[in-house]
């Protein structure tokens, strides 16, 4: 189940609302357990038991860490116990193909692959419950000893799937309590609204030129199309994963939650370090303050630091997909953050605003090529294309027909990608905005009635 579904938006979600608001206090975490439950095994009925497995071991040990005589090893060999049944899980569903499959081409060997399909969301939930494991060990939350608030934080269907990461000690005090007025419901079903347009009318309409253009003939390809096509998928990849972001915080809203922000324009960035503080934002900061931090971040000299860097880089990359292309992807981001962070960014700063831009945009499409094929050859050839280095003219009439069939499309993307907002301005109590909301609404239901391309990017991780 998706929130851009009939589905979920006409029986699901109405559902649940109505049932939580009827429900007392006392049962209202319970209701959201259970219904995250339903809505989870709606799509993978068996993969649910991995969930529940990860939310209980967790739990328990999060128990542990509460006794008050436990020795400083033994808090660190339960810590270290949690990461390896969480890693171990996701390592087994969503590495262990990739490395027997690298092995196989090593070595020359026939092991048979698992074929296991990745349970969806588990990059996410997993993140989400060692976060609080290590923040138990640090002394920065306390052990959560109601089970069902527990499970609740885990499953909760809003962020489940596909995040934001969010880290238990930034809800902790919603979990145990919070309260929803009518302006902060409102707001929650306006960031719902625009979250499910920019799904459905933005992100699925350019992914169309996308993938027709990466579809294509590399070889033939003019230098121009392929540019066309990357700046698509980068559009279609952005409004794709914010806009969930931006369903997830609504529905999070709508239950009394309120979830940090995962995006913040990223496109109008300076800089790659300025893009990284952009975009998803919650998993860059699980990696700052569980991985960066905790390995010395640059409180221990330069080599240290480009270590940490690399570190979590080549994590970050890996975090998204088993396939080279996605730790090539990772490697590719910190070198240009450690180039930036020691020369880069002086020498940036010399150079006019609009040219700093550029500069930001070009090397985010060039990592976007890196991150849209798995197949490391595709990735070369589409490079080739986009400079030229294939043979062919910088443009033919398909690239024009590209151009113009989408000419008013890439418009309302570019504007949307920037601080531009409308909206914003209108008083969400007034008819006009109303109306706004109302036709963003009834165009997106509309496009879902007869859509054949509904597609989640970050599903896959």
């Amino acid at each position: 189940m998706v929130f851009s579904s009939l589905l979920f938006l006409f029986l699901f979600l109405p559902a649940v609302l109505a049932l939580y608001y009827v429900s007392p206090w006392r049962i209202k975490n319970l209701i959201l357990f259970l219904s995250s439950l339903v809505f989870y095994a709606w799509g993978e009925p068996v993969y649910i038991v991995i969930m529940l497995l990860s939310t209980v071991t967790d739990y328990g040990f999060g128990l542990l860490l509460s006794r008050p005589k436990l020795t400083t090893v033994q808090r660190k060999w339960i810590v270290v116990s949690s990461v390896i049944i969480n890693l171990g899980l996701l390592s087994y569903f969503k590495y262990a193909d990739f490395l027997i499959q690298n092995v196989n081409e090593l070595l020359g060997t026939h092991i048979p692959l698992t074929d296991l399909p990745l349970p969806i969301g588990i990059s996410f939930y997993t993140f989400q419950s060692m976060s609080y494991i290590i923040d138990v060990y640090r002394g920065t939350t306390k052990a959560q000893r109601n089970w069902i608030d527990f499970g609740t934080f885990v499953a909760l269907f809003p962020q489940l799937v596909a995040g934001p990461i969010v880290q238990y000690n930034t809800i902790a005090e919603q979990l145990r309590e919070r309260s929803v007025d009518i302006p902060m419901f409102a707001e929650g079903v306006r960031r719902f609204i625009i979250g499910l347009a920019k799904k459905v009318l933005l992100a699925n309409n350019i992914g169309l030129l996308w993938h027709t253009i990466s579809s294509s003939n590399l070889e033939s390809m003019p230098a121009l199309t392929a540019w066309l096509g990357i700046i698509a998928f980068a559009f279609q990849i952005y409004f794709d994963f914010s806009g969930y972001s931006d369903m997830a915080i609504g529905l999070g809203l709508m239950f009394g939650f309120r979830f940090n922000e995962n995006f913040n324009k990223p496109y109008i960035s300076q800089s790659i370090t300025d893009f990284w503080r952009r975009w998803h934002i919650s998993l860059s900061s699980w990696f700052r303050d569980y991985v960066y931090i905790p390995l010395g971040g640059n409180r221990r000299g330069l080599g240290i630091q480009i270590r940490n860097i690399l570190i979590v880089w080549l994590l970050t990359g890996i975090w998204h997909g088993a396939s080279w292309n996605f730790l090539f992807w990772g490697l590719y981001f910190g070198i240009i953050l450690i180039f930036e962070k020691w020369w880069g960014l002086q020498l940036l700063s010399r150079l006019p605003r609009w040219t700093r831009h550029l500069y930001a945009v070009f090397l985010i499409l060039i990592g976007w090529v890196l991150f849209a094929f798995e197949e490391l050859p595709l990735v070369l050839s589409y490079l080739e294309a986009m400079l030229g280095f294939n043979g062919q003219p910088l443009w033919n009439t398909t690239t024009l027909y590209f151009t113009y069939t989408n000419a008013i499309l890439l418009v309302v993307l570019t504007l949307a990608s920037t601080p531009l907002k409308l909206s914003k301005r209108m008083d969400a109590r007034s008819i006009p905005a109303l109306v706004w909301y109302g036709v963003l609404f009834f165009l997106s239901v509309a496009y879902l009635v007869d859509a054949t391309f509904n597609p989640f990017l970050y599903f896959r991780f």
